[in-house]
């Protein structure tokens, strides 16, 4: 009882405000138009784009940034004057370069060639050497060597540095150093054809991250034309009188208007623009498209004989309360996503900004395409044409004239057959669900293969779900045809035998001249190649034979005598020392690891990672390790995920606790499956197109959860409150109300996304792969697996066919009380 009571107060405010809709619609025509004119000038002047990667694509609260911040606190960056790049807090402003021989070269026959190319660089203004370790790649070492002498190596990677010490003049020297770099390799590479140079510099990742939006401005553009031109087609009819050509391209720039709107909000706020944005307009488009493609079927259902107000008013009645609910799972799955638990700021920059696209969209629709519809329906009850406007002649007009104006002017009369009373009936692809799907898919010998075909895509979506592996990879962000990507590459190619260099900064005093301590010290470092003042400082006391086995020895020896020596005058900086009275200390003191690895460097780093912070706590010396990668790497994988499973369990919980309150407790229940199902095959068939866990992938399976939602809900919640004798009666009917406006819009949906593949950039193609999946797996679902799975299972159609029959027997003992009261009737009759 309660639930049919919600239902009709919702379904009863709909109406009445389609009927407010329908009498005042230049109101709110205008309203939507005057806000985007407003904001859309915000747009355009206020326009400014994130510069910082870090921010948005590095986890917001990660250890790692504490222990950078440590580190920095201890080894402050401007006390050094010769540093390794590895050694930078932060990356900094840079520049590198690989120089790569040809095939079968050896990149140490060509030092002149090197060393003409740094001294090109460093007579450059403000700018610095700096040396790396594992600088040669592609390494062959001479047979049989016992101290691994380097025979030929086939390239080598030099890295240049400014120290802008942070401030704002500093930082436009360097940037302009790192533009006039990377001008100077591409001339050095016309000069040197022997040799090929890959050059990378600090800007060049948020260059190469921000080009994705340049590339894709005229594919965007073309996206919007096929779908405005699909829009069209399929909301055209061969009736003048009743197809609406132009409404399905006003439903396209209604979403065009409410998006331009929700991006002028946005930049009012102080809101910056990144390239993973460019998902918004689509994800827009899918959801607001829905609501345009329903509204016009929901118009095809109301009766002709209405006035054009009341047909308004019954489309909303009948449409309005569905958007209402999905709309609002789109804005609880987004806002979820924009909570303070998601630790990616790109992805909560996303999701802030898809909410107040989703309220804009809902408010668009109901306010501006309502008053198009309201317009278009005083057209159509006018007797004028759908395109042309003008009136349409009389049948008898009609007959005197040549077949192409009878096929032009036709209001569709005469193309009704017995069997069609409603002309609306002729739409193309009502008539082929009708006619052909409804009955194809609902044979009982289709039913066994889909079956099969449904256990083929949950052991494929099974097989992925279990290959899942994270994004963190910045490249899978950047346009695929730019120097940061060749540069990758190569330096994967070639420079992957070792892992960056660690930094293993010891934060508190520590009896170094303990043997327990050296034990210790020599167990952690097992396994890695070291840059270590300690190794050195032992070897150099072995060699000469001197004893330290206090205190005090240990240190005077260290300062006064270890590092005065010019070899190792370096490490002072690796050393931290205090004064009490006469007594020296050392407070903290670091040295560098370098790990072996295979190809697979980064997952084998994000690995040792998580193997040495525990030893920090269990081990009796406190240490922290860093390097500037691990701001991006650590704990990328749980924080990329945690907005889809908030998001995910966000929506659960609504479609829970509404068990009881909707139309029907398993329509929630089927739905809850539908998605279930959708969401884990699109993760499955991700994961084995080789598309990883990254900001982008999980922006597109939390809208996969409401994209799902969007379409399955109208065709469950139908079926469910069918009154048919059978089950398979009702999905027909299901698919016949919904089933156009769910192809008209993935259709269109699907079209518009083709211009993506030709957008040289990974993020594009991410985005085209998981919207692709999300959209065909949808569709999959509502018109191959729901029909044939719906007549399997509950809810069972029995007791609305026993409710029928005592209705037909009431009614029969009715008719034959009144025909033997008054028999003159029916000798009347």
């Amino acid at each position: 009882m309660l639930r049919q009571v919600i239902h009709r107060g919702l379904q009863s405010f709909c109406y009445k405000l389609g009927l407010f809709v329908s009498r005042h619609p230049v109101f709110f025509l205008t309203v939507p138009a005057v806000l985007t004119i407003i904001f859309g000038f915000s747009l355009l002047n206020r326009f400014q784009s994130e510069r910082d990667l870090e921010t948005l694509v590095a986890p917001s609260h990660s250890l790692a940034k504490i222990e950078r911040s440590l580190a920095s606190s201890l080894f402050p960056l401007e006390q050094s004057k010769s540093q390794l790049y590895s050694d930078l807090h932060t990356p900094g402003r840079y520049g590198r370069v690989i120089l790569l021989s040809k095939p079968g070269g050896n990149i140490l026959h060509q030092a002149d060639v090197i060393l003409q190319i740094h001294r090109a660089v460093l007579e450059m203004k403000d700018g610095r050497s700096s040396f790396i370790g594992h600088q040669l790649g592609g390494v062959m070492e001479v047979p049989n060597s016992k101290d691994q002498r380097v025979k030929s190596a086939r390239a080598i990677q030099i890295t240049y540095y400014l120290q802008t010490y942070g401030s704002v003049a500093q930082g436009l020297i360097g940037e302009k150093w790192e533009s006039e770099f990377c001008k100077l390799m591409r001339k050095l590479q016309l000069d040197h054809q022997d040799l090929q140079l890959y050059s990378l510099a600090s800007f060049s990742l948020w260059k190469d991250f921000h080009k994705t939006s340049l590339l894709a401005k005229g594919k965007i553009l073309v996206s919007l034309m096929l779908i405005l031109l699909t829009a069209m087609l399929s909301s055209s009819m061969k009736d003048c009188l009743r197809g609406k050509p132009f409404l399905g391209l006003l439903g396209v720039f209604t979403i065009c208007i409410s998006s331009v709107t929700a991006a002028g909000i946005f930049f009012i706020t102080d809101g910056k623009y990144n390239s993973t944005l460019l998902g918004i307009p689509f994800f827009a488009m899918g959801h607001g498209t829905k609501g345009v493609f329903e509204l016009l079927s929901g118009w095809r259902r109301t009766r002709e004989n209405l006035p054009f107000k009341d047909r308004v008013a019954d489309t909303y009645s009948d449409v309005m309360v569905s958007y209402t609910m999905t709309s609002s799972l789109y804005f609880i799955a987004f806002g979820m996503g924009a909570s303070p638990f998601t630790n990616i700021e790109a992805v909560k920059v996303f999701c802030q900004n898809m909410c107040v696209s989703i309220l804009l969209n809902y408010f668009y629709i109901f306010s501006f395409f309502g008053s198009c519809l309201v317009f278009a329906g005083q057209l159509e009850q006018n007797r004028y044409h759908s395109i042309f406007c003008c009136k349409i002649p009389s049948a008898e007009y009609l007959e005197r004239k040549p077949m192409w104006f009878q096929t032009m002017m036709s209001d569709g009369h005469q193309h009704t057959s017995h069997h069609e009373t409603d002309p609306y009936q002729n739409h193309f692809i009502q008539h082929f669900l009708r006619e052909h799907y409804n009955e194809w898919i609902t044979n009982i010998y289709v039913k066994p293969f889909v079956v099969i075909l449904y256990l083929i895509y949950a052991s494929f979506s099974f097989m992925g779900c279990l290959q899942i592996s994270d994004g963190a990879n910045i490249i899978n962000l950047l346009a695929s045809e730019s120097p940061s990507v060749s540069y990758a590459l190569i330096q994967q190619k070639y420079f992957s035998n070792y892992s960056p260099v660690i930094g293993f900064y010891i934060y508190e005093p520590l009896e170094y001249w303990n043997g327990t301590v050296q034990e210790d010290l020599k167990t952690l470092s097992h396994g890695f190649n070291t840059v270590s003042w300690i190794e050195q400082y032992y070897q150099y006391l072995r060699v000469g034979n001197i004893s330290t086995t206090n205190k005090s020895d240990f240190i005077s020896i260290l300062q006064s005598s270890f590092l005065k020596k010019s070899e190792f005058q370096h490490f002072k900086n690796d050393i931290i020392f205090s004064k009490a009275g006469d007594e020296n200390n050392i407070i903290a003191s670091r040295m560098y690891l370098v790990a072996r690895t295979s190809e697979n460097t980064q997952r084998e780093v994000v690995e040792l990672l998580e193997k040495l912070r525990p030893l920090s706590l269990i081990q009796s010396i406190k240490f922290i390790v860093f390097n500037p990668t691990f701001v991006f790497m650590d704990h990328y994988g749980l924080s990329v995920t945690m907005p889809v499973l908030i998001s995910g369990f966000g929506i659960l919980l609504v479609l829970i606790l509404t068990f009881f309150l909707v139309i029907h407790p398993l329509g929630n229940f089927w739905l809850i499956l539908s998605v279930t199902s959708i969401e884990l095959g699109v993760l499955g068939l991700m994961t084995l197109w080789n598309v990883d866990m990254d900001c982008i992938s999980i922006l597109c399976l939390i809208y996969a959860l409401n994209f799902a939602i969007d379409h399955c809900a109208p065709l469950l919640y139908t079926f469910v409150l069918a009154t048919e004798h059978t089950r398979t009666q009702c999905i027909k009917n299901s698919l016949q109300e919904h089933g156009t406006a769910i192809l008209q819009n993935v259709t269109s949906f699907l079209i518009g996304l083709v211009p993506l593949l030709f957008v040289p950039s990974n993020l594009t193609f991410t985005l085209f792969k998981c919207l692709l999946l999300t959209s065909s797996c949808t569709l999959l679902h509502c018109f191959v697996i729901l029909p044939v799975f719906l007549t399997f299972f509950p809810p069972s159609k029995k007791h609305h066919k026993k409710k029928k029959r005592a209705k037909r027997k009431e009614r029969e003992e009715i008719e034959c009380i009144e025909i033997q009261e008054n028999p003159d009737h029916v000798t009347a009759v």
